[in-house]
């Protein structure tokens, strides 16, 4: 469900895992070059696509699956919920492929879509992977997280040669991950911008880390999630990359100075930029602090200049690097 790049891609891991496999657009345009040329020329070019893979525009017809890969932006998770609902047998698994946290309500998406269809099986996969590394089959590896054995059912029929998930129930470890690691990414693109050095991005990627870490465990989520794929892998790739769209946001602010500067006319913002403040907002819900994510929010809405973010974090006071 959605033809972005991610969505097409993981509609090839299924169709290559021997999978009947239904692609959903919303986009006419999207579905007119799959049925003509066999490529989504949009978002993801210069893949083919194989006759396996059926697109279609209508809903009814793509929600008539034994599982949904929900891959829709996160902000617009709940409507796209709201929408396929009526269609949607009770029982399906669902599996979340969207990162981030909504920014009206802040809960996570695992949370929205149990509010949206609780009588569904909730999944989410997520890990260190790039859209376009999937479609060229190079080696990937996520984590699908899912109550009970749906984990394994889902483990098994994405799985193909170079696409290999791990199977996991712990859904909300999961979930925080991928939703975190992008406003992360998006604070280690600045110090890269700024040219800070590469002893400032690894130490602020290693006290991005920490800083989950804590609100995961005052929100339940275990530990060896985190520090698995769909945490600190992701968190690795996503805040080190120039493929990473947050981390290349980012730098853009810091070499430009501003966001409206860095912004690409006619392209939506960076995922971590709405995730932020809602993952700020978590983390005081949860009595947790969470000085990167809090300045890189600050940063993203204006209040909080540049040049003061960094004399910010390291005039902090000194402690325990287990505190």
């Amino acid at each position: 469900m959605g033809a972005g790049a991610w969505g097409t891609a993981l509609a090839l891991v299924a169709a290559e895992a021997g999978r009947k496999t239904t692609l959903w657009a919303r986009e006419p345009e999207v579905l007119a070059t799959i049925h003509a040329h066999r490529e989504n020329t949009t978002f993801l070019p210069g893949v083919r696509l194989p006759d396996t893979i059926r697109a279609t525009g209508n809903m009814a017809e793509a929600a008539d699956a034994d599982a949904l890969l929900m891959v829709v932006p996160a902000q617009h998770l709940r409507s796209s919920l709201q929408a396929f609902a009526p269609h949607v047998k009770p029982g399906t698994p669902i599996v979340l492929c969207a990162k981030g946290i909504e920014r009206g309500s802040g809960l996570l998406l695992s949370e929205v879509l149990h509010e949206c269809l609780p009588s569904c099986v909730p999944a989410i996969l997520s890990g260190p992977s790039f859209a376009v590394d999937v479609a060229r089959h190079l080696p990937t590896a996520v984590t699908i997280a899912a109550p009970g054995d749906a984990s394994i059912r889902l483990q098994a029929a994405l799985s193909h040669a170079t696409f290999r998930p791990y199977a996991s129930d712990d859904v909300l470890g999961v979930a925080l991950g991928g939703a975190a690691k992008n406003v992360y990414a998006i604070a280690s693109g600045i110090v890269s911008g700024l040219g800070l050095g590469e002893s400032a991005c690894a130490a602020l990627i290693a006290r991005s880390f920490a800083e989950l870490s804590r609100l995961g465990e005052a929100m339940g989520a275990r530990r060896d999630t985190l520090s698995g794929l769909s945490g600190l892998g992701d968190l690795v790739l996503t805040a080190t990359s120039e493929t990473s769209r947050n981390f290349r946001f980012g730098v853009a602010i810091g070499k430009s100075g501003s966001i409206s500067r860095a912004s690409a006319p006619n392209q939506p913002l960076a995922e971590g930029a709405a995730t932020a403040p809602a993952l700020v907002a978590r983390g005081r819900r949860h009595g947790v602090e969470l000085p990167v994510a809090e300045t890189t929010a600050e940063i993203l809405d204006g209040s909080l200049a540049l040049d003061a973010a960094i004399p910010r974090l390291m005039s902090r006071p000194l402690k325990s690097e287990t505190a």
